[in-house]
């Protein structure tokens, strides 16, 4: 059975226009199960599926002149005289697809569903020949709101935090602690038993590992960017100490961005810079980084619950705009601020002076929104929020 995603409100307005739809996303997302999903919704039967991984798919577009291509889809049941609809899966695995693609939509006005796990080479592949031809979206594990809906939990939280009571909070909290524990995969999310979850969070990055890493990186120290890996998922939500990297994985500057590169493109992590209203300044700045889910998180590192949470704070807000953080020369930080406009400061259990402290420092820098994010139920009502109402 289907299960709705939020992303699906942003791809609508596009499914019947021109361009190529491709979604984007990590590995076990539900990338293939929105392209089915469009596959049964396209009318008619004048449309073509194929998984990309398949090498024999593949090798249907290994022809330099595009017209035998289109004699194969034709082959494939497809009717050019009718209007047509291909839904191709994982096109990582084809470089020479954005020039098909584009070549098909000018002569054809063919439609077309893409997906693929990795931005790091589509971004490359699609920029300059599908240019105004393309609308790229990015899928991520669920948000908790996308977890309670796959678990089919009815709960409706009232519009205002202010109106939720501590008896709301101890019913939605246990959830929570599972989405912590767990995260938002949603395979992991719909499986039942907590060894078949422990499983599928082992076979997700063993997944990554060996399908992303090993044949798309090409590296030629495997074992390199998968220490590096394990050192990241223990930092998760710290700054990034580049020069201790280096001196730890033995490997120079240029090959430690080389390797965050990539595993940002494949949406393994997520570095997130500072505030700063000059974009320079932005950019020297030491990045913080996050990973792509929770669950692996505290699947594959030891970190505290403050810090989990604060992961699952960054996955709630990341499908919302853009993310910055922000520290002064003396320490005091504010953890997430969204959209250069609204200020989040992550704790598990929140007091009055935390507030306080969050209002100053958002005044400071020119903010007016400003909520500080807890786990635990407090009286507290004003610029207060909760992890599952983000």
């Amino acid at each position: 059975m289907f299960k709705y995603r939020q992303i699906l409100g942003k791809i609508e307005p596009f499914v019947q226009a021109k361009e190529a739809i491709l979604i984007t996303g990590m590995r076990r997302t539900g990338k293939t199960t929105l392209l089915q999903y469009y596959l049964e919704r396209c009318p008619g039967s004048n449309k073509l599926y194929l998984d990309l991984e398949n090498v024999l798919n593949r090798r249907y577009f290994d022809e330099a002149n595009y017209e035998r291509i289109k004699h194969t889809f034709e082959f494939l049941g497809l009717d050019f005289s009718l209007p047509a609809y291909v839904f191709l899966d994982e096109i990582q695995f084809a470089p020479q697809l954005p020039s098909i693609v584009k070549y098909f939509i000018d002569h054809y006005q063919v439609k077309f569903f893409l997906t693929g796990s990795s931005s790091f080479y589509l971004k490359n592949l699609f920029s300059e020949s599908l240019a105004g031809r393309k609308v790229v979206f990015e899928l991520f594990p669920l948000t908790f709101q996308e977890f309670l809906h796959f678990k089919e939990l009815p709960f409706h939280l009232p519009p205002n935090v202010t109106e939720i009571t501590e008896a709301m909070h101890e019913t939605i909290d246990p959830y929570y602690d599972e989405y912590l524990k767990y995260g938002g995969f949603p395979g992991v999310v719909l499986k039942s038993k907590i060894e078949e979850k422990e499983k599928a969070l082992e076979d997700i990055f063993t997944s990554y590992f060996q399908l992303e890493v090993l044949q798309l990186g090409d590296f030629r120290r495997n074992e390199t960017i998968r220490d590096m890996i394990l050192l990241l998922l223990e930092q998760t939500g710290s700054k990034l100490d580049t020069q201790k990297m280096c001196r730890d994985l033995g490997i120079s500057r240029p090959t430690l961005y080389q390797y965050l590169s990539f595993l940002e493109g494949t949406y393994f992590i997520k570095t997130i810079r500072p505030y700063s209203k000059g974009r320079s300044v932005e950019i020297r700045k030491t990045p913080k980084v996050y990973l792509c889910d929770v669950g692996l998180v505290n699947r594959f590192a030891r970190l505290d619950t403050g810090r989990l949470f604060e992961q699952s704070v960054f996955q709630n807000l990341r499908v919302k705009g853009e993310l910055h953080y922000f520290q002064k020369k003396s320490g005091i930080e504010i953890d997430f601020i969204l959209n250069k406009e609204k200020a989040f400061e992550v704790k598990l259990s929140v007091q009055g002076s935390d507030v306080s402290r969050l209002e100053r420092l958002s005044h400071e820098i020119g903010l007016r929104e400003y909520e500080v994010v807890c786990k635990t139920f407090t009286p507290l009502k004003e610029h207060v929020t909760y992890g599952y109402c983000l």
